[in-house]
C-alpha cells in the first residue's frame, strides 16, 4: 500500500477517534438502576458523534487494504486499531455474517482489531459470528483458515494469537460415510 494512502487513512482514523472519544469515555452511573437500558437504547457512538458515514467509509478502506495488503500493511492497520481505542470500540459492520463474503468481512475486522480491548469479548464475538454463518449454511472452515493466514501471530493477552484463535475455531470435518 502506498505510504500516502496509509497516512491518509491514519489521519482520518485519528480524527474519528477524537470525535468518538467523549462518547467512548463517558462515565456510566452504575448506581442508576436503568443504566443498562439507557446504554442499549442510545444510538451507536459513531451516530452520536456525527461521524457514522465517514467511519463506514474509513472502515471499508481499512478492511480492503488489510485483505489485499502485505504483512507490513496489515501490521500498520492493526497498530491503528490498537492506538485508537475509541475508534476500535465504536466502529463495526452493520450486517450479519450470513454469507461467505459477509462472514469473511466480519472476520477481517476481528483480525484487524487483533484481540481488541479484551480477548474474551472477541472470543464471544467470534462464536456469535460462527453461529450465524453456520445457521445460514456457510462453510466456515475455509474462511477461518483464509483470514487466519492474514492474522497476527502475537499472543497479546496469554490466550493465543489471533491466528491461533481463528484456527482453533475451524471445525473438524467428518469423513463422508456414504
Amino acid at each position: 500500500m502506498p505510504d500516502d494512502l496509509l497516512d491518509d487513512l491514519a489521519a482520518r482514523v485519528a480524527r474519528l477517534d477524537r470525535a468518538i472519544a467523549p462518547i467512548a469515555n463517558r462515565p456510566v452511573d452504575l448506581a442508576d438502576p436503568d443504566w443498562a437500558d439507557r446504554l442499549r437504547a442510545a444510538p451507536p457512538a459513531v451516530e452520536q458523534a456525527g461521524v457514522a458515514g465517514e467511519a463506514a467509509v474509513v472502515l471499508a478502506a481499512l478492511l480492503h487494504r488489510y485483505a489485499d495488503g502485505d504483512e507490513a500493511t496489515r501490521t500498520a492497520i492493526r497498530e491503528l486499531f490498537r492506538d485508537h481505542r475509541s475508534f476500535q470500540w465504536a466502529v463495526g459492520l452493520s450486517f450479519p455474517a450470513d454469507t461467505v463474503e459477509r462472514f469473511r468481512r466480519q472476520l477481517l475486522l476481528l483480525s484487524a482489531r487483533d484481540q481488541g480491548l479484551d480477548t474474551r469479548d472477541e472470543l464471544l464475538t467470534l462464536a456469535d459470528l460462527g453461529r450465524v454463518a453456520r445457521a445460514a449454511g456457510v462453510r466456515i472452515g475455509p474462511v477461518l483458515r483464509e483470514v487466519a493466514e492474514l492474522s497476527s501471530d502475537v499472543d497479546r493477552y496469554g490466550m493465543g494469537s489471533m491466528r491461533q484463535i481463528l484456527l482453533r475455531c475451524v471445525p473438524v470435518e467428518q469423513p463422508d460415510r456414504r
